[in-house]
């Protein structure tokens, strides 16, 4: 049977929920195996004898010359994107790249901290350049590229896509929202590594959900619909809060935003709007609504209620996972079940697996990872100068 070997880059907390949906491929008529994995640090020794991976290297460059790997699945820090995805095309791998597709992470001469002083408008042309430099390589290589957005993989935003496609309704409005309590990681904190704060490290998961949406209404209906233009807010709403006061709340961003809202409009005169925050309590919050002519459709991707619980011991409940980003597991809980089904991460693996088998496109592409960066910092743009941005 062929085979396809996987390298993993990094092996953070998205590279075990990958592992997870690698073990669970199924249908293919090839062996899917994760061979190696690097990172930096010794705890890729860690990983890969937990994951029973053959190969653990310290550093990119050995991973990508690794000649039996056929894929580079890429779960960095966002800084390293773009060029990790050009150095593993040009050695003749499939790639997988972990949100964000790309961003401005300042350049020599640039004021520190960068997202404080360096115009959003600069940062916008300067990651316009870069995509196009990766997307001609991308092309050139030949190889397939293959962008981990989960949302659109998740099954309620599937059955939405569905239901839009019978039905050949227009969306009229989408509201959509990734929130929780702020990130653990130190990186999210700057915007040297992230390429901003909440609205592209979270929000960029809802925004991607409605431009596909609107992507699958415009297929049904024959339609050419585009992104007119862009309105932002953003802000640090818990930079007055008392070190007491930050119990709960993880997020302390030292040139990021905690909080913002994008509105995109359409060519067609509709609306999306997206928003995300570092200071919801109550666990991670994935929803999308969509308003059409002919309905409402509610994905409540996560929380949902498959299962509600109500529980007093927080001590019985030590080795029991509830669901991410909740700070306590007593009183009434929303558990989620199969959060890599739920979220679409099995669901991304397997056709990611399924396209390097048969050659094929994947759902989430390049055009999608492009487009949501690029509405994404006309939001930053939109925010910074206080007006609306015209694509």
């Amino acid at each position: 049977m062929t085979k396809i070997r996987i390298g993993l880059a990094g092996c953070g907390f998205v590279s075990e929920l990958h592992m997870v949906a690698y073990r669970r491929v199924y249908g293919v008529d090839v062996d899917v195996e994760v061979r190696a994995v690097a990172a930096r640090g010794d705890h890729v020794n860690a990983f890969a004898r937990k994951h029973a991976i053959p190969n653990a290297y310290r550093s990119f460059a050995e991973l990508i010359a690794d000649r039996e790997l056929d894929v580079i699945d890429i779960c960095t820090p966002p800084n390293l994107h773009a060029a990790m995805i050009v150095e593993a095309m040009q050695a003749g791998k499939h790639v997988i790249c972990e949100k964000p597709f790309s961003g401005y992470f300042g350049r020599d001469g640039d004021k520190a901290p960068i997202g404080r002083h360096v115009p959003k408008a600069l940062m916008y042309q300067r990651v316009m350049e870069e995509m196009e430099v990766t997307r001609a390589a991308i092309e050139r290589s030949g190889k397939l590229f293959m962008y981990a957005e989960d949302w659109i993989y998740a099954p309620a935003v599937t059955k939405t896509a569905e239901i839009i496609r019978a039905t050949g309704d227009k969306i009229l409005f989408m509201k959509g929202e990734e929130s929780h309590s702020g990130s653990h990681a130190a990186h999210a904190a700057e915007w040297a590594m992230t390429g901003g704060g909440s609205l592209i490290r979270m929000g960029c998961h809802p925004l991607s959900a409605v431009l596909y949406l609107k992507q699958v209404e415009a297929r049904a209906r024959g339609e050419t619909i585009t992104v007119a233009s862009v309105t932002c807010d953003v802000g640090n709403v818990t930079a007055g809060l008392k070190s007491e006061e930050r119990a709960y709340i993880k997020a302390n961003p030292v040139d990021v935003e905690d909080w913002g809202t994008l509105t995109a409009t359409f060519s067609d005169g509709t609306k999306a709007t997206v928003f995300s925050g570092d200071m919801i309590m109550g666990g991670v919050r994935n929803l999308i609504e969509t308003y059409t002519s002919g309905g409402s459709l509610f994905a409540n991707i996560t929380p949902n209620t498959h299962l509600t619980s109500y529980q007093t011991s927080e001590e019985k409940l030590a080795s029991v996972y509830i669901t991410e980003k909740v700070d306590r597991k007593t009183g009434w809980q929303y558990v989620c079940l199969e959060e890599e089904w739920t979220r679409g991460y099995l669901q991304e693996i397997q056709d990611f697996m399924e396209c390097v088998a048969t050659g094929r496109q994947p759902l989430a592409d390049l055009a999608l990872a492009y487009e949501t960066t690029r509405v994404n910092y006309a939001g930053y743009w939109a925010a910074d100068e206080g007006r609306r941005v015209v694509l």
